[in-house]
């Protein structure tokens, strides 16, 4: 199993605590993140603090899409400071992302996203490319929702 990490910051003129509710409603990760275009099956965790869905990233290739349906489960560790994810997807990708959130003087928000994947050997490239891309797309995204 292969082990990735990676990270990148972004400033965002919203507070912390605006953005910390937008990271825990998971319909707002539809078109947050280019490839989900669907989330369903919302329900609270086994450990109450949590929230459970099941989002569709869809990837496509000329006139074909293949729908991959993976497990996240939400989890707002730091009240309006720190949100993760944990994702489990087929082919025995995992993925974690912890967000940073930091309030900055000037009312904006210094948010840092730190992502690790573990991924088999065979599916490493493409995982950590398409968790990259995902990530620089996600957080121009935020960045663009949250703009003055």
């Amino acid at each position: 199993m292969s082990i990735d990490r990676f990270s990148d910051t972004v400033r965002i003129a919203a507070e912390p605590a605006v953005i910390y509710a937008h990271l825990l409603d998971p319909q707002s990760y539809i078109g947050l993140s280019p490839l989900i275009v669907g989330v369903r099956d919302v329900r609270a965790a086994d450990d109450g603090r949590s929230t459970a869905y099941v989002a569709v990233e869809r990837f496509k290739l000329g006139p074909f899409h293949w729908d991959n349906m993976i497990r996240v489960t939400l989890t707002g560790e730091v009240p309006d400071a720190r949100v993760v994810s944990d994702v489990v997807s087929p082919g025995a990708v995992r993925l974690k992302s912890v967000v940073d959130l930091a309030p900055t003087a000037d009312g904006t928000t210094t948010l840092t996203e730190t992502i690790e994947t573990r991924s088999p050997a065979l599916l490493r490239g493409f995982v950590v490319k398409q968790a990259s891309s995902v990530q620089k797309s996600r957080l121009a995204e935020l960045a663009r929702r949250f703009s003055r």
